[in-house]
């Protein structure tokens, strides 16, 4: 694929990914914002519920405009398909949202690259692509520095336990990126508004299930501005998640994640927009050293793959 088409038909799209996932990280906090101002505290279990009400509500969106759902559903192995919502939705966010609630959301968007180096750990293991070459594990180990240093940055204010959520956001990536690979198992017999339709709503489901507790004091955790917020981040799901995962199955996976820093840059970005977060310069260094390392890893990879 020459770069004229890479820039007409898989940045314009990719780039609304980012823009909507980017837009998530700060909505979340914003809820947890609301609660704190409300005098709650959120616990372990408030987040997954609210986790859970979003995605159940960005499955049932999904599932309205999917063309055959059901037909497709009867179609496919249900136990990939269950394995594709346990990862996907269910265990990504089952730590996401307590990462989130640790961490900043300018850190939790900037973790949110791990992704990237995520395939190049995992693919060769469950896709069969190449290992990567000694300059792209080079890449890798200064993608660690640059972690190191964003999350020990302290002075910048960086959440109540940045390396808490470090390590949350190091899992929640993990589990993302095998969702991705499972899907592509699962797209000769289900399309992707489905498949994420079903992912998003047994996955919020489940995340339900996990908040349980917190079920008596729904009111208190929805107040209309959180109501507000969460439609969105439903609407967000919903049309990222469909969106990334039909372009999975139009594009190889590995030139997609060479497009997943935007992810990281813009929720960033929105972060600091929207939640008036000022990282530091050590911050700033450390977010330098992981999106330059994932670019080159990146350009390394369609280099060998070209070569």
């Amino acid at each position: 694929m020459n770069g004229a088409h890479r820039l007409s038909k898989v940045l314009p799209p990719v780039l609304l990914c980012a823009l909507l996932w980017g837009s998530a990280f700060p909505g979340i906090k914003s809820v947890y914002l609301i609660w704190e101002k409300e005098g709650l505290h959120p616990t372990a279990s408030d987040c997954w519920w609210f986790a859970g009400v979003r995605f159940t509500l960005a499955g049932l969106m999904l599932l309205l405009v999917a063309r055959r759902p059901w037909a497709e559903f009867g179609a496919t192995s249900k136990k990939a398909l269950l394995g594709f919502g346990i990862t996907q939705t269910f265990g990504q966010y089952l730590l996401f949202y307590l990462a989130i609630s640790a961490a900043s959301g300018s850190l939790a968007g900037l973790l949110s690259s791990l992704g990237s180096f995520w395939w190049m750990l995992l693919g060769p293991l469950v896709a069969g692509v190449a290992w990567p070459r000694p300059a792209q594990w080079l890449a890798i180990a200064v993608g660690g520095v640059g972690v190191a240093i964003a999350a020990g940055a302290e002075s910048a204010g960086m959440g109540k336990n940045p390396w808490l959520g470090t390590l949350l956001l190091l899992g929640s990536t993990g589990l993302g990126t095998l969702g991705l690979v499972q899907f592509a198992a699962l797209k000769k017999t289900i399309g992707a508004r489905a498949a994420t339709g079903f992912s998003l709503f047994g996955g919020g489901l489940g995340l339900l299930v996990a908040g349980a507790g917190s079920f008596p004091k729904a009111a208190l955790l929805m107040p209309s501005a959180a109501m507000v917020t969460t439609f969105w981040l439903a609407f967000v799901s919903a049309a990222a998640f469909s969106l990334w995962n039909h372009l999975s199955t139009l594009h190889p996976m590995p030139l997609l994640a060479g497009y997943r820093f935007l992810i990281p840059l813009m929720a960033t970005i929105e972060s600091m927009l929207f939640l008036g977060e000022r990282p530091g310069w050590r911050f700033a260094a450390g977010g330098v050293l992981i999106l330059g390392s994932l670019v080159a890893s990146q350009r390394l990879s369609r280099e060998a793959a070209t070569a």
